[in-house]
């Protein structure tokens, strides 16, 4: 089993940047797919983005096309979640979530994602 835990959340200003990290505990990061979900308040929970287990694949929502990029780093057992071009309709919980697979494709569906982390706030104000 792997245990995550996002950080970086806070406050910012329309058109700021941010930095969101995933770190795991329990198991290497190099053996899963590893997601970014956000739930805006009192919206459904979407898909953000995601990296394969090999880290040379990713996939984004389109809300975010060009705004966004993922990154890993295997030392650290972290994931990154850089977001820039931030609007106040970006205010969200941001969930970072992992599962195995033997497909190399990392999914966008949250019910296929065995493992979460608590979720960490952005607010983006106007």
């Amino acid at each position: 089993h792997v245990q995550l835990v996002e950080s970086g959340g806070q406050l910012v200003q329309a058109g700021g940047s941010l930095r969101l990290s995933c770190t795991a505990s329990g198991r290497p990061f190099s053996e899963y797919h590893v997601a970014w979900f956000r739930q805006p308040p009192g919206k459904e929970r979407e898909f953000v983005v995601a990296i394969g287990w090999s880290g040379s694949t990713a996939s984004s929502a389109d809300f975010m096309e060009g705004r966004l990029s993922i990154s890993r780093d295997i030392d650290k057992n972290t994931v990154f979640l850089h977001m820039n071009s931030l609007e106040p309709e970006d205010t969200a919980v941001y969930y970072c979530a992992a599962r195995q697979s033997t497909s190399s494709v990392p999914s966008s569906i949250a019910a296929r994602y065995d493992y979460w982390g608590q979720g960490t706030q952005v607010t983006v104000s106007s």
